[in-house]
């Protein structure tokens, strides 16, 4: 989590006495039209889009794609509960695709999970573990599928030398208070291409037909919602960007120092990773729930068990599950040319893995000798795993 300070503060003051913090208040673009530059620099993208929220990010990205009602989205099962939501809010539905050890969608089973229906997918770059991008991206152009990155846990981080959400044909992030920039709440469509930039930003300002814009890419005029951001956010954006990569930085010099402890220790073994040169997140894997369990008992600080993140694990979107909407004629769910069933055991593989698997932050705000300390104390205490552990990937 990105730690917000004095330099914040400062960068409002001249947004205040400006009194210009709307979006479109300010006729040089203000604060947000730097930062959406900014950002493309550095990402490497043609256009990006300040919005309101990460959520917000990934409707405005299936909207701007042309998702919509009849339409199935590939989602992984393990995420937060946004990513299955979104489809829903584009009047599309959600489809459960299982992890893999990475945390991330498991490549062969989006391969089973792809109907008729099937038109986009979004994988999720879950707690800085990035997506097997080669993988998604081959299957998605031998079926013709939208690729929509939800890079809202993952905010900078590469994957093969490319940041995450600059992959797809868009991405999502956040910013909200638990991400690596963190303006409290937030969040960015980008993308290279003209037509779907213009879609999202007709969609994300209501207004946008009265904005005067020459450059909608000969886009038709669409109705949409509110999901803009303001200059506030713009002027904390503008702070946080400078901070991101020196914190991606110290979170990279701080996996190789605790995985290098933690590998030592036959009580559990270290997740494997997409990308390990640019590995920013650790997990580690038990042969056991049990084992799992006592092991984040044990190491109540930056560790828990991921399968005890309830609002992350699929088992617990009721709303989802339940195939509730706001109003029963608005229901996606009778817009489909199939039944759609979910059950509580359908992404099994994702629930072993959630259940023998610990996330292990990596205090990228704390001294890395503190970080160490804390590895070597995971290594020595309780019991070891009799045996080899096992390699499995189920």
């Amino acid at each position: 989590m990105a730690k917000v300070g004095l330099r914040e503060w400062m960068a409002l003051a001249p947004v205040f006495a400006s009194g210009k913090l709307a979006r479109y208040g300010d006729d040089t673009g203000g604060p947000l039209l730097r930062f959406e530059a900014d950002f493309c620099a550095k990402f490497g993208v043609q256009h990006a889009l300040t919005m309101s929220s990460g959520t917000g990010a990934l409707i405005s990205a299936l909207v701007a794609a042309g998702i919509g009602p009849g339409d199935e989205v590939l989602v992984p099962a393990y995420t937060w509960i946004a990513t299955a939501a979104a489809p829903l809010a584009a009047g599309a539905v959600p489809v459960l695709v299982d992890i893999d050890q990475t945390l991330t969608m498991d490549p062969a089973d989006i391969v089973r999970k792809i109907t008729p229906q099937t038109k986009a997918i979004i994988p999720v770059h879950m707690s800085n573990m990035v997506c097997d991008m080669d993988s998604i991206m081959q299957i998605a152009r031998e079926h013709g599928l939208i690729v929509i990155e939800d890079a809202c846990q993952a905010v900078g981080l590469s994957y093969k030398d490319k940041r995450t959400g600059t992959i797809g044909d868009l991405g999502a992030y956040s910013f909200n208070q638990f991400k690596n920039m963190n303006i409290g709440e937030g969040g960015a469509v980008v993308t290279n291409d003209p037509q779907l930039f213009a879609r999202a930003r007709m969609y994300h300002d209501i207004g946008s037909l009265f904005r005067g814009h020459l450059d909608n890419a000969n886009e038709p005029p669409m109705l949409g919602v509110n999901f803009k951001a303001s200059q506030i956010q713009g002027a904390m954006l503008n702070v946080q960007l400078k901070r991101l990569d020196p914190m991606i930085e110290r979170m990279r010099k701080r996996y190789d120092l605790m995985t290098g402890i933690l590998s030592k220790s036959n009580r559990m073994r270290i997740g494997p990773h997409n990308d390990v040169a640019n590995a920013a997140g650790l997990h580690v894997i038990f042969e056991t729930p049990d084992d799992a369990r006592q092991f984040a008992e044990e190491n109540k600080r930056g560790v828990y068990r991921l399968f005890d993140s309830s609002r992350h694990v699929y088992t617990n979107w009721q709303p989802v599950l339940q195939q509730r909407s706001g109003h029963p004629a608005m229901n996606p769910y009778n817009w489909t040319d199939r039944k759609i069933e979910y059950t509580p055991d359908m992404c099994s593989q994702t629930l072993d893995i959630l259940k023998r698997t610990c996330r292990i932050s990596l205090g990228e705000n704390y001294p890395a000798a503190l970080m160490a300390y804390l590895a070597r104390r995971m290594v020595r205490q309780g019991p070891t795993a009799s045996g080899k552990l096992s390699y499995a990937t189920t």
